[in-house]
């Protein structure tokens, strides 16, 4: 079985998402080769591993991250949403995620900014994983196409991914523009010609969010280069590994 599983935020349909504890059951399972995360930046300058822009869903502080000092932001409890024997997990640096990760999962890290929400976000990312001598573990993806022109304007070589979910559009020209080699696209959107076309040029794709069997099945009928992005990566081994 060629497509492989991802798992979304790490193991974030059993534990906080974007946690270490999230990180490291999805590091316990062998057929998880890749994570997705999503990274900002607090106050000071921090890369901290976390979705939203505010604070409120999923810790017990409030306000944006990004007026944040990363002092505060470690501070705060981010598992006790998701239930009490996860009380104390914090929103981690992208360091610590990168530590952990290394040698043992690749990384889409998901840049969540807007226009110039972030600056230095790019710099900040393409330091550390170069740091950790993680280049080729890693891609770094976003919505926001400017963030992936910076990207390859600090470090031309680094592996690059647009996410995608317009229902109209040409994704394939929008990759070959940005000097995208990868794509992350709502499962919904995909369909067998655009994953042959995208295949057939070297692009790696990556559908997200798939929680059901049913819905893996039919991605992997689909083409078997298309990775599975899900918050239940046991439920991909349930259904493609063998019993």
């Amino acid at each position: 079985m060629k497509n492989m599983c991802v798992a979304h935020r790490g193991f974030s349909g059993k534990a906080p998402e974007n946690t270490l504890a999230a990180v490291r059951m999805a590091i316990a399972l062998p057929f998880v080769r890749w994570m997705e995360i999503d990274v900002q930046l607090t106050r000071d300058g921090v890369p901290v591993v976390i979705h939203d822009f505010s604070l409120d869903r999923t810790t017990n502080g409030h306000g944006k991250v990004k007026n944040m000092d990363y002092e505060h932001v470690r501070r705060l409890d981010a598992g006790s949403w998701k239930g009490r024997a996860f009380r104390g997990e914090r929103v981690p640096a992208l360091e610590e995620v990168l530590a952990l990760a290394s040698g043992t999962l690749r990384l889409n890290i998901e840049l969540k900014t807007s226009g110039d929400m972030y600056p230095g976000l790019e710099q900040a990312v393409i330091d550390l994983v170069n740091s950790k001598g993680m280049r080729d573990e890693v891609v770094l993806t976003s919505f926001d196409a400017g963030a992936l022109q910076r990207v390859k304007e600090l470090d031309p070589g680094f592996r690059t991914g647009l996410i995608y979910d317009s229902r109209a559009g040409d994704p394939a020209g929008r990759l070959k523009e940005l000097d995208c080699s990868f794509l992350s696209i709502s499962y919904e959107r995909l369909n067998p010609g655009l994953a042959k076309q995208l295949a057939e040029r070297g692009i790696r794709m990556m559908a997200w969010t798939v929680d059901k069997a049913k819905e893996m099945r039919r991605l992997a009928a689909m083409h078997s280069e298309i990775m599975i992005c899900t918050n239940r990566p046991d439920i991909w081994g349930d259904t493609f590994l063998e019993v």
